[in-house]
């Protein structure tokens, strides 16, 4: 019987709630959708300017997107995306890159960020999202932070912020210094196995190719390292700086991977008149590679029979009193934005984590 009579039901009612509508004065459903049409813009315009008054001109994304140009990173984005422009548009990239950024910045898992984007003023703002639109669910963000991973354009993206903060006068084109060293970073995975003798930090040229390199973890790009008398899994960082803490690049390996073979890599595109590094760079091959390039700043190692002169103490102690800057730069992206340990696994998306922690960094500053 219902069957029957759902059609007649569905003739009749929409001409009994006209009359009652015409009756008693009341817009119909048609007539409601238009005028929310007409005024979105005006409750849209409402909710941008209540909440900018609530959040008030301190707050730190508020600063960093009047601080940059978005439109100078979009081109960057999207070749790492590679989108054909057929079928239906996703998400515009700078509202992802804006997430990512929120999530580095809070120390959010990609659900948790999908969550607070719903319900946090300051990140809608921020990232560009209104009240009546759709919120990127966590599996957009996982799948954007992985195109731009493969795509390798994290690297440009530093880069183009670093140059955005030198066009407003807070970064230094040509430093004096540029500080370079190396952290240690966990790895997400839990081993499965204890390597019995990993290199020692610092001394990894002088241990055997192969101890280290067999690793029973889920992270396969990960390696055993060995501080002190701490064991550890995972990835050293590479970093360097100006005199005034602004990070412009970054390098990833493994963390049975030597620090004095990779200075070349570090100093490459750097316009500092000095190279400031320690001891675990000491090298013939390093200091040649900065003749004609950089002044020397690496600071002087003893070896068996042959301690440092005064020259070299007073030298080393000179150096020291600059370099602070780079172990403070650590400091930051390991105790703000999570770098003590790994969120992912694998060298490049290690990296990706890195970057955007320097990135982070770099507009906090």
């Amino acid at each position: 019987p219902c069957r029957n009579t759902f059609p007649l039901i569905t003739l009749i009612l929409p001409t009994y709630l006209c009359k009652i509508s015409a009756q008693f004065k009341i817009p119909s459903g048609y007539q409601i959708l238009y005028a929310l049409e007409n005024h979105i813009g005006i409750f849209m315009d409402i909710f941008i300017y209540e909440s900018t008054r609530r959040i008030g001109d301190q707050n730190v994304l508020r600063k960093v997107d009047a601080l940059m140009d978005w439109s100078l990173v979009l081109p960057l984005l999207k070749s790492g995306l590679n989108r054909s422009g057929l079928g239906p548009q996703g998400y515009d990239e700078i509202v992802l890159f804006k997430c990512l950024l929120i999530g580095q910045w809070h120390g959010l898992s990609d659900p948790k960020l999908e969550e607070s984007l719903r319900v946090r003023f300051d990140f809608m703002l921020f990232a560009g999202l209104d009240l009546h639109c759709t919120v990127p669910d966590e599996t957009t963000h996982c799948r954007f932070r992985n195109a731009l991973v493969k795509a390798g354009a994290y690297d440009g993206l530093l880069a183009e912020v670093c140059r955005q903060i030198e066009g407003h006068g807070l970064k230094m084109k040509e430093a004096n210094a540029a500080i370079i060293d190396a952290t240690l970073i966990e790895s997400a995975a839990r081993p499965r196995t204890h390597v019995e003798a990993p290199p020692e930090d610092r001394a990894e040229n002088e241990a055997p190719d192969e101890p280290a390199t067999v690793v029973f973890s889920a992270d396969h790009d990960a390696r055993w390292i060995k501080k002190g008398r701490k064991s550890m899994l995972g990835y050293k960082g590479f970093a360097r700086c100006d005199e005034e803490g602004f990070v412009d690049k970054i390098h990833t390996t493994p963390a049975n991977v030597g620090e004095s073979p990779q200075f070349e890599t570090m100093i490459e595109g750097s316009n500092a008149q000095r190279v400031l590094a320690d001891k675990a760079y000491a090298s013939k091959a390093n200091r040649a590679a900065l003749k004609g390039k950089h002044r020397d700043g690496i600071l002087h190692k003893a070896v068996r029979g042959r301690p440092l002169r005064q020259s070299e103490k007073r030298f080393n102690k000179l150096i020291s009193k600059h370099r602070f800057r780079i172990e403070q730069c650590f400091g930051t992206m390991k105790r703000l934005f999570g770098l003590h340990r790994a969120r992912y696994f694998g060298v490049a998306k290690t990296h990706a984590q890195m970057v955007m922690a320097a990135i982070s960094q770099n507009l906090l500053k």
